[in-house]
């Protein structure tokens, strides 16, 4: 059995963690704050009382930040590995506790994103601008939501308006590699009704995105500067009738243009759109029922030059009927169904082009004396795998009024891509969904100086699709086994609010043949982050410390991609009640670091804002 490697630098992180006490935890920028999620039970309730591990990203922590994409706040977030290909627009990949980037659930708004052909979601055309929080939610979870969550689960919620009155808003800014964005937003509310408008555009010259050979990495050498366009629009608006029913509305659309290098394309136009609505009202005061039904696509003409050489556009349909029972003060029962279905629209002769997906799930959630429970179970039948069965167990233990411990089962699953299943000259038609089961245990705290979580778990995942050399097409013939330590402490020094994050990962390749006991690749086995942010008067400052250990870039583990440390600074200046600019170098000391192996990452560049928020 592999050890879990820990280097003399990990050792040193894992030092200064404990000294300072320090961790990054998002959602707690106030540690006394009592965030409320949605993601974890499909049920709201506060981030103290999920028994899972969880992440909330504010619209506060967004502009605290000053992140301008979803990969500047996804890395060094907990239990995330992010994987860029060569900067702003390039393919933008996640890894959740070290499972595959197709093993995230992804969300907007309740309703399920992603590409139907890829299996992936692309995070890199998403703008910050449109977002006003992201939970995050660790481990398995397909007893609740189906195929995908195998990792964890990512729901994107858009802008929404609050508060009396219209306010408008209004952000604009520039720097290095000829950068320029910004925004435009009015948003309302008012006793029963609330609605939000934002437009956003950001454009930029970019840089080599890949320094790779024909033989290695993009496979071309095209050594110019890859720029990025877009530009994205969203809605959002509800109403609440004197009856207690409650409808909403939403709409994004997120449009552009991106240059890469690469020997068969080296240029797409790209959209997503997430359109959908949602209605609650509860017939008896004991039943609470939800109806949420939207489609979302993921569209992709790709190019070489100026020739057109491929499209892939996939549309997603779904459809989800949640009931919430109060059988208790301490005894809560959800049943519901969900119905998924894919269409893909291609230059490319796919042999089925469809698929539906049916899922009925039921959660029931009890709290008895100290102990906290949480039951589920789901059954999905797919029109290409046929049945699947997922359950989940959760179990939570006050020690005192402030700790708590913590332990969790899941199974879940991954079905196969359109990719993986139809792709001519490639797909596997008989290929069976990949299969995982995981068990984690923790302990947290909530004190009056800070808040603090420690987490291990291991997650085997069995039947991973993989090209298989034998047949020239992708089989279930890859196993793995990852093993995982996470721990997050935020607290308060003399005036400075310092929050972190340490992660020791040992994701090891279980499958038969010479890559067995190996590293999967791109995942860096210790990650740490530290935030430190304080206000002085008009002044806010602020700086982010990133470091991540080796990694390799492939199967084999030969190709290894170094160690690195990255420091980010950020100013901010309140010039009044409504205005501040704002301002951030990152990193700081130049470092030259890759992801992925051959994709350039951005060196010392900085950003400027202007903002006006009411």
């Amino acid at each position: 059995m592999q050890k879990c490697r820990l280097s003399a630098m990990a050792v040193l992180w894992l030092g200064a963690a404990t000294t300072a006490a320090t961790t990054v935890l998002a959602e707690n920028i106030d540690h006394q704050g009592k965030p409320i999620i949605v993601t974890a039970t499909r049920t709201a309730q506060t981030t103290e009382e999920s028994l899972a591990s969880v992440t909330v990203i504010s619209r506060k922590d967004i502009e605290r930040q000053q992140a301008r994409s979803l990969e500047d706040l996804f890395r060094g977030v907990l239990g995330i590995n992010v994987e860029n290909d060569g900067g702003p627009g390039k393919g933008t990949f996640l890894r959740m506790r070290g499972t595959e980037s197709d093993h995230i659930l992804v969300l907007i708004d309740g309703i399920k994103a992603g590409s139907a052909t890829s299996g992936t979601t692309a995070f890199e055309n998403i703008p910050v601008e449109q977002i006003e929080r992201i939970e995050i939610v660790r481990g398995p979870r397909s007893s609740l939501y189906g195929s995908e969550a195998i990792g964890g689960v990512i729901q994107i919620f858009t802008r929404k308006g609050v508060g009396e009155g219209i306010k408008p808003s209004f952000s604009f800014g520039g720097g290095s590699f000829s950068t320029l964005n910004g925004s435009v937003g009015l948003s309302g509310g008012g006793k029963q009704g609330w609605f939000n408008m934002t437009v956003s555009g950001i454009g930029t010259s970019g840089f080599n995105a890949c320094t790779g050979s024909e033989t290695a990495g993009c496979f071309t050498i095209e050594p110019d500067r890859d720029g990025y366009r877009n530009v994205a629009g969203s809605a959002r608006a509800g109403y609440r009738f004197q009856n207690g029913l409650e409808i909403e509305g939403n709409f994004m659309h997120s449009a552009g243009k991106t240059e890469f290098d690469g020997s068969f394309v080296n240029k797409a136009v790209i959209a997503q759109q997430v359109f959908g609505g949602s209605a609650r009202f509860s017939p008896f005061d004991f039943w609470r029922v939800n109806i949420i039904a939207g489609r979302t696509r993921d569209d992709s003409n790709n190019f070489l030059g100026k020739v057109f050489m491929t499209r892939f556009d996939t549309t997603r349909d779904t459809v989800t009927w949640q009931n919430n029972f109060m059988l208790h003060q301490n005894h809560q029962l959800t049943v519901g169904t969900d119905y998924q279905h894919d269409q893909v629209n291609s230059t490319e002769a796919f042999t089925v082009n469809s698929r539906s997906n049916w899922g009925v799930f039921a959660q029931h959630l009890a709290s008895i004396a100290a102990h906290n429970v949480q039951l589920s179970l789901r059954h999905d039948d797919n029109q290409q795998f046929g049945s699947r069965v997922t359950g989940g167990a959760g179990w939570g233990y006050a020690i005192t009024d402030k700790v708590r411990l913590l332990a969790s089962f899941g199974s879940a699953f991954k079905a196969p891509t359109f990719n993986e299943l139809f792709f001519p000259g490639f797909g596997n038609a008989n290929l069976r969904p990949e299969e995982s089961r995981s068990f984690e245990f923790g302990v947290r705290g909530n004190l009056d100086w800070g808040n603090w979580s420690l987490n291990v778990y291991e997650t085997r995942i069995d039947k991973l699709i993989a090209f298989d050399a034998s047949t020239l097409a992708p089989a279930n013939i890859d196993q793995a086994r990852i093993r995982g330590l996470e721990a997050v402490l935020g607290t308060q020094i003399m005036g400075w609010q310092l929050n972190g994050n340490l992660t020791f990962l040992d994701p090891e390749n279980r499958s038969d043949g010479p890559n067995k006991g190996n590293i999967l690749p791109r995942r860096a086995e210790q990650t740490f982050r530290l935030d430190i942010d304080r206000q002085f008067g008009q002044y806010r400052l602020g700086a982010m410390f990133l470091a991540e250990g080796d990694r390799f870039d492939d199967l084999a583990n030969t190709r290894k991609l170094d160690s690195y440390v990255k420091f980010d600074l950020r100013a901010e200046y309140i010039i009044s009640k409504h205005w501040r600019i704002l301002g951030r170098i990152e990193n700081l000391f130049n470092k030259h670091y890759e992801t992925a192996a051959f994709f350039n990452q951005p060196g010392r560049n900085f950003f400027a804002t202007l903002r006006y928020q009411p």
